[in-house]
């Protein structure tokens, strides 16, 4: 298991490395993610194969427990064919309650192996568990500080000079407009109220004709 890790770290070392080299800019991070990807299916993987090694020790556990309750059989019946005095049976039983307690003997070996190995397995599933998750909130800080770079990078752009430079000459530029429309709205109401007063005077001419002429 601390194989693959190991495999990752020195993948994505030798993947940064080959883009310096070539100075090119590629964003490792997608290859990352591809990597984790890859490290929890394994991780799926050794969950099936431990769940797989429990099945196996609770196989060995029920044969073990069903072989010794065949060897204590065979026992009491060896005793019962003996006071019988039918000795062929009691030889059977206790042949055959040899043969079950060597099963005995075998189950009991491959019963504590197969503990011993799921307790290792388990150990290593966890150390798995834990690197993988290690590696994910590593993932995470370095698509925090991609963030940040490129929000950095957009907040620069905008504070650059050439960029303020253009902002400011825009707003001179509409100010300017804006000036323009007041000075021309300004001369139009006076123009109105120069038509109007004239108006007003000529209106009070054509009054004193008729007025005369009365």
């Amino acid at each position: 298991m601390t194989t693959l890790f190991e495999r990752i770290k020195h993948t994505v070392m030798a993947d940064l490395n080959d883009t310096m080299d070539k100075k090119e800019y590629k964003n490792p991070i997608s290859k990352l993610n591809q990597y984790l990807r890859e490290s929890e299916n394994e991780v799926k993987k050794v969950e099936k194969l431990i769940e797989r090694q429990y099945l196996l020790k609770e196989e060995f556990a029920r044969e073990l427990k069903q072989t010794e309750y065949m060897a204590g059989k065979r026992c009491q019946q060896a005793e019962i064919a003996l006071q019988a005095n039918k000795l062929s049976l009691h030889q059977i039983a206790i042949d055959e309650e040899a043969l079950y307690k060597v099963q005995v003997l075998s189950l009991r070996e491959a019963h504590g192996e197969a503990v011993e190995q799921l307790e290792i397995l388990e150990k290593k599933h966890r150390e798995m568990k834990m690197k993988l998750k290690e590696m994910q909130i590593k993932r995470l800080e370095l698509m925090g500080r991609e963030n940040v770079i490129k929000v950095t990078k957009k907040m620069n752009q905008v504070l650059d000079n050439s960029v303020i430079s253009k902002a400011n000459t825009r707003f001179e530029e509409t100010e300017r407009y804006l000036d323009h429309l007041e000075t021309r709205m300004g001369a139009g109401y006076d123009m109105s109220m120069f038509d109007s007063r004239i108006k007003e005077l000529e209106k009070g001419l054509k009054k004193d004709e008729t007025t005369i002429n009365d």
